[in-house]
């Protein structure tokens, strides 16, 4: 029992890592945002490799070492892991399956919706021939 704890707390570990960097990666793309629109002080406090660069960093670090101290998101995340330990994944084969169903499926709603849009396109286009509303010069 004692080795999938461990086991479920590295995988919680890793992806309060990856909650980390997804952090990081959003926080860089909202300051890169920002310095596009700023100006003036702003822009030049803003543009600074050290904001740029380094506040994601740290931002992510941050929400990293939160999520591995924070007991109770500790316990929420070796719950997770240990829940989708218990999940009955579908074989391969059924995977293959329902791939394949969903893609024919997809290739069908896009030729009935094709073939709705060219109707509809070609009836409003004979309308406005017909001129039937009387206004169309």
């Amino acid at each position: 029992m004692d080795n999938a704890v461990n086991t479920n707390r590295k995988i919680a570990t890793v992806a309060f890592m990856a909650s980390g960097i997804l952090t990081a990666i959003t926080i860089k793309v909202l300051l890169d945002a920002a310095v596009a629109v700023a100006t003036g002080s702003v822009g030049r406090a803003l543009s600074g490799d050290l904001v740029r660069h380094g506040a994601p960093v740290i931002l992510g670090f941050a929400v990293f070492i939160y999520l591995q101290a924070n007991a109770g998101a500790r316990a929420w995340g070796d719950e997770v892991v240990s829940e989708l330990r218990k999940v009955v994944w579908p074989s391969r084969e059924d995977t293959v399956r329902m791939t394949i169903v969903t893609c024919i499926m997809l290739l069908i709603s896009g030729a009935a919706l094709g073939l709705l849009d060219v109707v509809s396109g070609k009836f409003i286009e004979w309308l406005l021939n017909r001129n039937l509303f009387g206004f169309l010069a």
